[in-house]
């Protein structure tokens, strides 16, 4: 790996590596995480250039592991002496304690995406220009077009890792992600359609005419489609659920409940459960760090862990959490990759990557023809989930009533409300189309945000409540 993040601090990396060694030499665990990043933003909307920002950040994380305690210092000032202050700080979990250095990560030559920085191509005027193009063009597309917003977002970043024992690891990430959102109208009503596509990898294809009009016309097909739409009707009723982006309530609902630390903690619907039927048969549900450019995808984890496929839930049956290391090792189990921080001023906690459901054996079609009455929910915005008891309440951007196996009409506000665990018990088709969302996808977890990916098949779920609009 030719980047090093040393080459903007004041102290050598052998300096560097003698002090963290020093520091860490009562620990269990513990590492110094440093990064340099940059990133990009621009923003067109109602035909102009509405925003723009470059900006990059560096800094170091110190972190001390003793037990189930943590002391963590983090600094954007990249000295020798900001680095001292550091270990003096974390050094007092460690005073009269004595840990044995748990073994450093294996090591991976796995590479999932490349290490160019893609901020620099297209050029600035490029992307404005790009912008520019979405805008007309949509306005040109539909008489029903009021708004237009579209916006290129990329960033880079180096991450290097020193251990106490003296191990380093390194990885270089890009991420890129492009959005166009499209507002239309008739008379007094106004209804809204978005796409967004990202992952680790340049803007090349993204911004090639063919898929940026792809994306343009997706969004304002949402659009219209909302514009038609009648109020949604509540109530207990068969559902549909659409492949892909759908895949957002299984993270929510499921995915969270079973990362290392709530289990641990016996605060998931979760905990306990290890080996114990949780979903219907024929459930399979992965976290897959390890797909080629996908947003939610890394070479190793923050804590130097190699990213990794990672089975949860097997044939219905919970057979795995997703661990960071002091979890894992607390749980008396592996670490599986999932040691995920937002940046050097955080430390590491267990969190997804690419979270999907597998394949099952029905189509799509067969799956609607199923369902006498009920909702085909193609696509999901916000959501609420509390991981303690599993329950859940989501709002579809994107849905249409279904009757006697066919798609009848679109509608708007239909909501699922019900429990993660519950959820999965109802699925009774498991289509055979799971895929992963274009790329946009981000999760929150204790006040930190990283990239995800999430997926699942097409899905019939029997007797869920919706919530509606419809008097």
């Amino acid at each position: 790996m030719t980047h090093s993040i040393f080459s903007k601090f004041d102290l050598s990396e052998a300096g560097a590596q003698a002090l963290v060694s020093e520091t860490l030499a009562q620990a269990d665990d513990g590492e110094l995480f440093l990064e340099y990043g940059e990133a990009e933003s621009l923003s067109f909307d109602n035909g102009r250039l509405k925003g723009g920002s470059f900006n990059t950040d560096q800094g170091f994380g110190l972190r001390a592991v003793a037990g189930e305690a943590v002391g963590y210092a983090h600094s954007g000032e990249m000295t020798e002496s900001a680095l001292k202050r550091a270990a003096d700080a974390v050094s007092a979990v460690t005073r009269g304690y004595s840990g044995s250095m748990a073994a450093a990560p294996i090591r991976s030559n796995s590479r999932r995406y490349g290490e160019e920085n893609p901020i620099g191509a297209p050029s600035f005027e490029e992307k404005v220009a790009l912008l520019g193009e979405i805008d007309a063009y949509l306005r040109a597309k539909d008489p029903k077009v009021r708004q237009v917003t579209a916006s290129v977002t990329a960033g880079w970043k180096i991450v290097e890792i020193l251990r106490g024992d003296g191990e380093t690891f390194r990885d270089v990430r890009p991420m890129t992600r492009l959005n166009i959102s499209v507002v239309t109208g008739d008379g007094d009503r106004q209804e809204s359609g978005s796409y967004g596509v990202g992952g680790r990898r340049g803007f090349g294809d993204f911004v090639s005419p063919e898929n940026w009009r792809f994306g343009a016309d997706e969004a304002l097909r949402q659009a219209l489609v909302n514009l038609e739409a009648r109020d949604a009707p509540a109530g207990s009723m068969d559902v549909v659920l659409g492949n892909g982006w759908p895949g957002v309530m299984l993270h929510e609902a499921v995915g969270h409940g079973l990362e290392g630390d709530f289990n641990r903690k016996k605060t998931s619907a979760f905990a306990g459960l290890m080996g114990e039927m949780v979903a219907a048969p024929g459930v399979t549900v992965v976290d897959d760090g390890t797909i080629d450019q996908a947003r939610g995808s890394m070479n190793i984890d923050d804590e130097g862990t190699p990213a990794a496929y990672n089975v949860l839930i097997d044939n219905g049956k919970l057979v795995g959490y997703m661990q960071d290391r002091q979890n894992a090792r607390l749980m008396g189990m592996k670490a599986t990759g999932n040691g995920r921080r937002e940046s050097y001023a955080h430390t590491p906690m267990p969190r997804m990557t690419n979270t999907y459901m597998l394949s099952g054996d029905k189509t799509k079609d067969e799956i609607i023809a199923s369902v006498k009455r009920g909702l085909y929910a193609v696509s999901f915005g916000g959501g609420q989930v509390d991981i303690t008891s599993g329950k859940f309440v989501f709002g579809c951007t994107e849905a249409y009533m279904i009757e006697d196996g066919k798609i009848a009409y679109p509608v708007k506000g239909a909501m699922l409300i019900g429990n993660g665990p519950e959820a999965m018990k109802r699925i009774t088709m498991i289509g055979d189309d799971s895929r992963l969302d274009t790329g946009i996808g981000n999760c929150g977890k204790g006040g930190q945000w990283v990239p995800v990916g999430v997926g699942q098949p097409h899905l019939r779920m029997n007797d869920v409540t919706v919530g509606g609009t419809k008097a």
